[in-house]
């Protein structure tokens, strides 16, 4: 019907058949530290602000291998999803802040190893709205962070949806209540020569369940007998009720354990072990 290769209408089936052999356009990869993923291995655009808001606005932060997240692949229960971080081979860690890229609250908690015998090792579960990044952040004492990941797949849903103790009004009975056990020789996850389980009966609501306002554990601490500190807890709302924390210790810490703590609306949290 086109005899003639310059008639616009030609032209255009010879463009567009020309252009259906040539190769579909890739998507820039952005190398190690560059933007937007600032050498992210995740990739994910929303590392850069998390960096600001939580590490610092001027923080040097880097990949390391050395802080270890272990998670679960797939969370099965998004309101008690298990993670653990240790930091192996790093001297003087000060703090280790535990974030969640794709949560409606990011930042879960904040631990400080406060006694020379306390390993910068934790674990707890936490509750997860959606599959994410979950990232470990150590700082040691130059100020420089170390940032170890893991992902998560889950159905989601973890931090909408009140949790058991409100939906069967038993929170109020048990609210504060503390209890714990030490166990010695610690092989597994990572050789300690004693690991402290400690529980906390608090609901932690987000304040994202229909009617039910924000409550959480806000702040803990564990002393030994003689009083002094061995480790400082931050706590926000997506760590899991009535919660669960694992700590490490390179030598076996002298109890009776004293636990102190806060929560959001100032109700205190007295415990001995």
């Amino acid at each position: 019907m086109f005899p003639d290769a310059t008639h616009p209408a030609r032209r255009r089936l010879l463009l567009a058949g020309a252009a259906a052999l040539l190769p579909a356009p890739r998507a820039h990869a952005a190398a190690p530290g560059d933007e937007p993923f600032e050498g992210d291995p995740l990739r994910s655009l929303a590392w850069p602000a998390m960096r600001r808001e939580f590490l610092g606005p001027r923080a040097r932060a880097v990949f390391d291998p050395r802080v270890i997240v272990r998670g679960p692949a797939f969370a099965e229960d998004p309101l008690n999803v298990p993670i653990a971080v240790s930091v192996d081979g790093l001297a003087d860690v000060e703090r280790i802040v535990v974030l969640v890229d794709r949560n409606p609250i990011r930042k879960v908690l904040d631990f400080e190893p406060r006694a020379d015998a306390t390993r910068p090792a934790i674990a707890f579960r936490f509750k997860l709205e959606q599959a994410s990044p979950v990232r470990a952040a150590a700082r040691t004492g130059g100020g420089l962070w170390h940032v170890g990941s893991t992902v998560v797949e889950s159905s989601g849903g973890g931090c909408t949806v009140p949790g058991s103790t409100r939906k069967d009004g038993s929170w109020a009975r048990t609210l504060g209540q503390v209890s714990g056990r030490l166990f010695d020789a610690v092989d597994g996850f990572d050789a300690a020569a004693a690991r402290l389980r400690l529980r906390v009966m608090h609901p932690m609501d987000t304040g994202l369940a229909a009617g039910i306002p924000a409550f959480y554990l806000r702040e803990l601490s564990v002393l030994e007998s003689g009083g002094a500190e061995l480790l400082r807890l931050a706590t926000w709302e997506p760590v899991s009720e009535n919660p669960v924390f694992s700590f490490d210790f390179a030598r076996r810490p002298s109890g009776p354990f004293r636990v102190t703590g806060v929560d959001n609306n100032g109700n205190r949290i007295e415990g001995r072990l």
